[in-house]
């Protein structure tokens, strides 16, 4: 692969047998707060998590949305608080009963989706849930679950909303969780994370920090969105593990029963979730990126027809996919198409002039675009990419070749060319 890649591949899957993830483990936890509640420990000596009712038919395959809103002391999980107020995290659980298997489907939040019939200058697939929180009755829940639907091309019936407040309270109410942290960790501007390498038990600011790290001025440790999605289920797993060990201390599970009746909403009922619960524990996990590091670009503002109302996105980082990769990784786990509403070309339709080392040159053509090498360095860094007027798929096609993570893609002079200007 050529050095230009900041990734191995445009979809990577990895087999997860020990962290459960996002949805599985919140999943187990409310699980765990039904159980505690309607259910009496069978011996003093045991963990009531641990006994999950056998007396439950089977499920059939079913997907589950889990969403974090990011909002800032929100009056409940649906609501926009102080700030915020977006889809943060969104995670599909593919449950598989027969195959005793969860797939669990990272979302990629900035991911650019076309939103014709509202009025939203930044057009992500995490804005619906704050189009949905403003109406009433509040509809965030249903419009990501919608949106999500759309993207994957996957039916989704149940859903499960959190905001940052329940997953702090949540590991406090444990005692703390022990983790592994991979380096020093300073962020004193963004996250607050003040964190050393090595095993930690992190109180549940610390661990919200630790999966918030935006800035890390203290090691190489990575803080990108896809980091921080591994910190996220590395500190759910323990969390897990904790209230799933039969010798921790059950007197936790009442401030549990607090935390998740306050910081949590689900369409799911008690019975459900027992009935997920016989199937998530113990399954074989398996997590599914739909995007990497190299699918994220600087897009600048321009007219693109379609996208929203004003037929125009405002100028942000934004992740790009195609959806004909989305619906050949995603078609195992019952997709019927993905759709992001942008149609990217093949590269042998697009022509590109390259003022750059030949190392771009070569990653373009091996890539199939008919290229001009402009035999001239021009040494600019980060990439940028000038595209045709009235061309942007042309530019976000070429940025997700080169898969640079901070192309600045933006509309340019030449009409019949996308320029490609690089170190």
């Amino acid at each position: 692969m050529s050095r230009l890649k900041s990734k191995h591949t445009k979809m990577h899957t990895t087999w997860r047998n020990v962290r459960l993830g996002v949805t599985t483990v919140s999943v187990i936890c409310m699980v765990g707060v039904a159980t505690w509640a309607f259910l009496k420990p069978r011996d003093q000596g045991s963990n009531p998590l641990t006994q999950l009712v056998h007396t439950f038919e089977p499920i059939g395959v079913t997907n589950i949305l889990l969403i974090g809103n990011n909002a800032r002391n929100p009056s409940n999980p649906l609501a926009i608080g102080q700030g915020g107020g977006q889809a943060d995290i969104m995670m599909i659980a593919h449950i598989d009963p027969q195959k005793h298997q969860v797939v669990l489907i990272s979302i990629p939040r900035d991911l650019l989706f076309a939103m014709p019939q509202y009025s939203v200058p930044i057009p992500k697939i995490k804005s619906l849930f704050f189009l949905g929180a403003q109406m009433t009755p509040n509809q965030a829940a249903p419009m990501t679950v919608a949106g999500v639907e759309h993207f994957t091309g996957m039916p989704i019936t149940d859903w499960v909303v959190t905001d940052f407040q329940g997953f702090s309270d949540a590991i406090d109410a444990v005692g703390g969780v022990h983790v592994w942290i991979p380096g020093r960790i300073y962020d004193p501007l963004h996250s607050g994370a003040n964190l050393y390498p090595g095993w930690q038990t992190l109180t549940g600011s610390q661990a919200l920090a630790y999966i918030r790290v935006r800035q890390n001025t203290a090691s190489n440790v990575a803080t990108n969105d896809f980091s921080r999605d591994d910190a996220q289920a590395q500190v759910l797993a323990a969390l897990q593990q904790k209230l799933l060990n039969k010798q921790n201390d059950v007197s936790h599970l009442g401030s549990l029963i607090h935390t998740w009746n306050q910081d949590v909403v689900t369409n799911l009922s008690v019975d459900d979730l027992l009935k997920i619960a016989q199937v998530v524990k113990g399954s074989t996990i398996i997590h599914v990126n739909l995007a990497s590091v190299g699918d994220s670009m600087d897009v600048m503002s321009a007219s693109f027809p379609g996208i929203n109302q004003q037929d125009a996105l405002t100028g942000a980082f934004y992740d790009i996919v195609d959806a004909r990769v989305v619906t050949r990784t995603l078609q195992p786990y019952g997709s019927k198409g993905a759709w992001t509403g942008i149609a990217l070309p093949t590269p042998s339709s697009i022509p590109v002039i390259v003022y750059a080392s030949e190392a771009y040159v070569s990653e373009l053509k091996a890539s199939g675009y008919p290229v001009t090498d402009g035999n001239q360095v021009s040494g600019r860094n980060p990439v940028v990419i000038d595209y045709p007027p009235g061309h942007l798929a042309w530019g976000l096609q070429v940025g997700r070749t080169l898969a640079t993570g901070n192309s600045i893609v933006q509309p340019g002079t030449s009409s019949q060319a996308v320029v490609v200007y690089g170190p």
